[in-house]
């Protein structure tokens, strides 16, 4: 697959995914909650340039399916990431994560460890730890009173206000971004999936899933925005002190959003990273 297309397996799984470039070290991108594959769009063309590049929409999201079933909790979506990287055979992988896609990156991260596949990780803004859910989110998970709202309120202006709720400079929030965050929202069976994502969103094991987060031992790449609003640079700071080879850089009027707010500034940044230059990455940005 070249361009955009739909990830199949043993069975087909409810994701959706861009293949885009091509090279010996695969990189799959999980983008964050509400979001698409068109989060990394600034990242992908250089992405794409000496890796293979698997954007994928997650179940619920984007692109991909909706499917009337109660699975949409961290675990599910790892679960099916996992699948996809088992079957298309991704060894040697760098994976990235961004917000809840961080968090799912982890889980995936853990089931990869004794297969040794997993080469490098990029966590950028990552759900990681308990912490104030984000006032979005607990909108998302009212129940019935959200499936109304959802359906109720113009879709355009809701997300734009949620945007300009997570960036640190809300005037560079563009017509773009809303269009693209918005258009799944105008199918009842997305906006259901994203409640049920939202209502499951922490992990019932969350507790010891963080004491596990030191068995990661790959060269990992904690990318954070000094203002982020949604998942604060403690979160970052954290993981920093426990996954044994973690870099944490933090990028200054930045807020969570680091792909579409400082677009150049952290692509040099996981050039860098991917090269293995330790050096470099704490020059970049």
């Amino acid at each position: 697959m070249n361009g955009r297309g739909s990830a199949a397996g043993p069975h087909t799984l409810p994701i959706h995914v861009e293949r885009h470039g091509s090279g010996a070290r695969p990189i799959v991108l999980v983008h964050g909650y509400g979001a698409s594959a068109f989060s990394w769009r600034y990242w992908i063309p250089s992405l794409a340039k000496d890796h293979e590049v698997w954007a994928v929409d997650l179940k619920g999201h984007g692109s991909a399916p909706a499917p009337c079933d109660p699975r949409y909790a961290p675990h599910d979506h790892a679960e099916l990431v996992h699948c996809f990287i088992v079957h298309r055979n991704l060894r040697q992988l760098t994976l990235f994560g961004h917000s809840m896609g961080g968090g799912v990156a982890l889980l995936v991260a853990l089931r990869l460890l004794n297969k040794k596949w997993l080469r490098r990780l990029v966590l950028v803004s990552s759900a990681a730890y308990p912490q104030r859910l984000p006032r979005f989110v607990k909108l998302a998970r009212m129940g019935w009173r959200a499936r109304w709202l959802f359906a109720a309120v113009p879709k355009r202006p809701l997300i734009r206000q949620v945007l300009r709720s997570v960036v640190h400079d809300p005037s560079g929030v563009s017509g773009e971004q809303v269009e693209a965050y918005a258009e799944p929202l105008g199918r009842a069976s997305h906006r259901l999936a994203l409640i049920k994502t939202a209502c499951s969103i922490v992990p019932g094991d969350i507790r010891e899933l963080n004491t596990r987060f030191s068995e990661i031992g790959v060269p990992t790449l904690l990318l954070w925005g000094r203002e982020d609003r949604v998942v604060p640079l403690w979160v970052g700071e954290r993981l920093c002190e426990v996954m044994p080879c973690a870099t944490l850089k933090v990028l200054e009027d930045c807020g969570h959003l680091p792909a579409e707010e400082r677009p150049t500034d952290s692509l040099e940044i996981v050039t860098a990273f991917l090269t293995g230059d330790a050096s470099a990455v704490l020059s970049a940005g």
